[in-house]
């Protein structure tokens, strides 16, 4: 499973915003089922960065975000994320994409 995080962080924020990245990166790496991870900055508009990681499924993504350090340190950080999905799989994996409740087609 992949999440592609997007940030726009105008420049007069960016040392700021790289601390707070990193700090959250720290603890993100500590968890179990993370696979890779990457910080980066777009080269054509350098207000726009990202975090790309790679992690086992799902459940371990989950995981990742929930107690007490990631509340405090990784969440925060996600809110300032742009508004958009960032959770990828492999299509194979994900089947069919119906709207919740509905029944697939046969």
């Amino acid at each position: 499973m992949i999440v592609v995080t997007r940030f726009q962080v105008p420049e007069q924020d960016t040392e700021a915003f790289v601390a707070q990245a990193e700090t959250a990166i720290a603890v993100l790496r500590q968890r179990g089922g993370l696979r890779s991870l990457d910080f980066a900055r777009n080269l054509d508009e350098p207000d726009l960065w990202t975090i790309t990681a790679r992690w086992d499924d799902v459940g371990s993504y989950r995981r990742a975000l929930s107690g007490i350090e990631s509340r405090s340190v990784v969440v925060p950080l996600l809110s300032r994320a742009i508004d958009e999905p960032t959770a990828y799989e492999d299509p194979d994996l994900v089947g069919p994409n119906v709207a919740r409740g509905s029944v697939p087609p046969l």
